[in-house]
């Protein structure tokens, strides 16, 4: 292995230790069937390793396929290949057997890649900085469609259950549907005045979550792409990564270096579920197979395990309002535990005390989402 790699080391044996780097660390990716990770570095490194909470994680194996930044990772749907992309424009593809090389397409775009999504064990989809979209048919090597209906790079990818409707992001501010069997762009929304950057499908693929670089989340129904049924704000700064929990309860990571569980429909903070210290940008998080860890990257140059059993399971009144300090209010999860949540409670409470009738962010937010058909033609 090289001079750089990988140390571990952590504080508790109840969730899987921290597993730290040389380099900041730009995505993660759970395996789909073992306890192993993978890991892209800034440097266009790709790690392997194992975690666990009863032993040490181990590197399993570190690939240097890239030029540049590796900025996405995938695996494949059996775990047994490993999809990457970069910075220096191409991506490549690894057997994971023997780390052996099977694929690699050089200058697959003409701009740095941004964004991939594996559809399947034959397709890959990959977005790149000027917003061109390219859908590869990995058995013939070539990309079977091509198309740019975004001027600015693409953000975030997800598909459908049916592998029918592709939806990209983009850092215009837009949420563009398209018809993969057509090979060609549906509906796209109306333009927004702040970035897209992450998404996330809920509610049995009826809701599509989008977080914003103004720190709102964007709620689309499926199939009505042109403009938002429901917007809710409060996140202090934009919303750079997300992942679905339950059909009910996502995970967001944003520029303040907080993770945070939130319930969309009613909306409501349900609280952090970690942080990355020193107001370090929360890179990207992944969910295990078995859904109890989340994994976080940030640029301390490590990834943090969180154990998010108790959140996924979460249920919220709606009758009731939400609750103030709700977003930073620490849960079980995170390493400061109940008193440092109670802390955080005792102190938001004073801050808001005396001050009238002025609502925090997480009241302000619930306004809106009682009234969500207010919100529909006033972006």
């Amino acid at each position: 292995m090289a001079a750089s790699m990988p140390n571990v080391e952590g504080k508790s044996s109840s969730k899987p230790k921290d597993i730290n780097f040389d380099d900041i660390v730009v995505d993660i990716n759970f395996h789909p069937e073992k306890d192993v990770i993978a890991s892209s570095s800034i440097e266009g490194d790709v790690f392997l390793h194992t975690y666990s909470t009863s032993s040490e994680n181990n590197l399993l194996m570190k690939l240097s396929n890239h030029k540049k930044s590796c900025r996405v990772l995938r695996f494949s749907p059996d775990g047994e290949e490993l999809h990457s992309a970069s910075k220096d424009k191409s991506f490549c593809t690894v057997d994971l057997n023997n780390g052996a090389l099977k694929r690699k397409v050089k200058n697959a775009h003409e701009s740095p890649i941004y964004s991939m999504l594996v559809s399947g064990d034959n397709f890959l989809v990959t977005g790149d900085d000027d917003g061109y979209l390219k859908l590869w048919d990995l058995r013939q090597q070539k990309a079977v469609m091509e198309v740019r209906e975004s001027e600015e790079y693409i953000s975030d990818l997800a598909i459908d259950d049916q592998k029918r409707t592709l939806l990209a992001t983009s850092g215009e501010g837009t949420l563009t549907a398209f018809n993969i069997r057509r090979k060609k762009m549906d509906v796209q929304s109306e333009l927004f005045d702040s970035e897209f950057l992450s998404l996330a499908i809920i509610k049995r693929g009826q809701k599509v979550v989008c977080g914003c670089g103004m720190g709102e989340l964007n709620i689309f129904s499926w199939g009505e792409w042109g403009n938002i049924s429901d917007r809710f704000p409060g996140h202090p700064m934009s919303v750079d990564c997300m992942v679905a929990l339950s059909d009910d309860v996502i995970c967001t990571g944003s520029f303040d270096g907080l993770i945070r569980a939130v319930n969309i429909l009613p909306n409501r903070f349900l609280g952090v579920v970690g942080e990355h210290p020193g107001d370090l940008p929360v890179e990207n998080l992944s969910l295990s197979r078995d859904k109890k860890w989340l994994a976080s990257c940030s640029h301390d140059q490590k990834i943090k395990f969180w154990d998010i059993d108790c959140i996924k399971n979460e249920t919220v009144n709606e009758k009731s309002r939400a609750k103030k300090g709700g977003k930073n209010k620490f849960l079980k999860s995170s390493d400061k535990g109940d008193f440092f949540a109670d802390l955080a409670a005792d102190e938001n409470d004073a801050s808001t005390s005396g001050q009238g009738n002025d609502d925090d962010d997480d009241d302000d937010s619930e306004d809106e989402d009682e009234d969500s058909d207010d919100d529909e033609n006033g972006e």
